[in-house]
């Protein structure tokens, strides 16, 4: 190790040991620790200042490393950041929910994501400067992670400490609309704006306006926000550099402010027409990501659920009835409606699917008065399931809308349905008879 990378470690092991040794021979102790007995450098530090007697409570304060220092799997980190976001979420650990807090800590060196495992009595907000001591690092899609379990502590600092202006931005990870993943931090994108729409909001008691639409590639398509105005218009190709991707409920989100820089690029690119045709993708694509924005999968139908077929919708909620019962206006006369609830597998996952009365009626081939004839003859809702069921069951189908993700799996609202009515009951039936053989 070459002695000027040793040079602040070994100033800031001098003033927590005083005269006790000199700089010469600190830095010949680091050497020993760190070459010889591979020790981090935080550690050996630590080590000498505890062997040497030296003030420990100053040499707290000189601990403290840049974030860039940082490496993965570290069990033990202390730093001064700058807090860049910091979002809320429920997430179920071993059976039981818990809050958890997440977002990016930045200082003059580089920014780093983070996320808090235990959050009780604990509170961050975006702009705040912190001093963390007993943190420690993970690798994740990259790069170090920064994580605060139950031993860490964390106390709030003048925000003067780290002016706004002395954040370091961090690299942009280049990628593709379809590589991106909520909390990538700083990313690079190009693609063209399907749509944009300007939109007047009110953020901490002030009028502003954002701009939020779709941008799509060759790989996919997002929702985006940008929060300021770049002239942006719809057909547009730009490349994007410091976006950021937030999510919810695991769908990608772009977002973007003055911070970023957006370039309008003029080259051979996909016309919108061609990049609005979705393409299939496989449903453990879409959970390894998380959730899609106007996704397209095709699959055979598994299960077509309860409350499928024929239903009572309350007049003033459009709520489905429960036994001629709102949640929320109690009982009330129900409008009739249709709709499909299934599974879709398409042997690499599954998707749960809401299909509403067109999309149902157009599968179907069968008209909501019909359904209603139906069930008046026989007395019985159930029949309109069963007769689904009947049709749809094991039939292949292409459905087109927004996956989202929780802790009970993917499920997508569709906003587009077709199928060529393949009956997949033969393939099924073989492959259960060579699996029964083969016991």
């Amino acid at each position: 190790m070459e002695i000027e990378n040793l040079a602040p470690h070994v100033q800031e092991v001098a003033r927590a040991l005083g005269d006790k040794l000199s700089e010469e021979e600190i830095a010949e102790e680091l050497r020993k620790y760190v070459d010889v007995y591979r020790l981090s450098i935080p550690m050996a530090k630590k080590t000498i200042v505890k062997k040497y007697g030296g003030d420990s409570a100053s040499f707290s304060v000189g601990f403290q490393r840049k974030l860039a220092e940082l490496r993965p799997n570290e069990p033990n980190v202390d730093f001064v950041a700058r807090v860049l976001s910091a979002n809320d979420k429920e997430i179920t650990s071993k059976g039981e929910k818990k809050r958890i807090i997440y977002g990016f800590v930045g200082d003059d060196s580089t920014t780093l994501p983070y996320t808090a495992w235990e959050t009780e009595g604990l509170a961050l907000s975006k702009g705040e400067v912190i001093s963390v001591k007993g943190a420690y690092t993970r690798e994740y899609q990259g790069r170090v992670q920064v994580n605060f379990g139950n031993r860490v502590s964390i106390r709030k600092e003048d925000p003067a400490t780290i002016p706004d202006t002395q954040v370091a931005d961090g690299p942009p990870k280049v990628a593709t609309i379809g590589e991106l993943r909520e909390g990538m931090g700083y990313v690079q994108v190009k693609g063209r704006v399907l749509s944009i729409d300007p939109k007047d909001v009110t953020v901490k008691g002030e009028a502003k306006r954002i701009f939020s639409g779709v941008f799509a590639d060759e790989t996919g398509k997002v929702q985006f926000t940008s929060w300021s105005d770049f002239k942006v218009k719809q057909g547009d190709i730009l490349k994007i550099s410091k976006a950021t991707v937030k999510g919810w409920r695991g769908i990608p989100q772009l977002n973007f402010d003055d911070r970023a820089e957006v370039t309008k690029v003029k080259e051979k690119f996909p016309s919108a027409e061609e990049l609005q045709k979705t393409s299939v993708s496989m449903i453990s694509e879409i959970s390894a990501r998380g959730g899609a924005a106007d996704a397209t999968v095709r699959g055979a139908i598994i299960e077509i659920r309860d409350g499928s077929g024929l239903i009572m919708r309350c007049p003033e909620c459009k709520r489905a009835l429960q036994k001629g019962t709102c949640k929320v206006h109690g009982r009330v006369e129900g409008l009739p409606d249709l709709r499909i609830k299934a599974i879709v597998d398409d042997g690499s996952g599954a998707v749960s699917v809401v299909i509403g009365r067109e999309l149902t009626e157009k599968l179907t081939e069968s008209t909501l008065d019909e359904c209603m004839e139906k069930a008046k003859k026989t007395m019985n809702l159930d029949v309109v399931k069963d007769s689904f069921e009947e049709m749809l069951l094991l039939k292949v189908v292409t459905v087109t809308g927004n996956v989202t993700s929780d802790e009970y799996g993917l499920s997508m609202i569709v906003n587009d349905a077709g199928t060529g009515m393949e009956d997949v009951r033969p393939e099924v039936e073989r492959l259960l008879v060579e699996l029964e053989e083969s016991r």
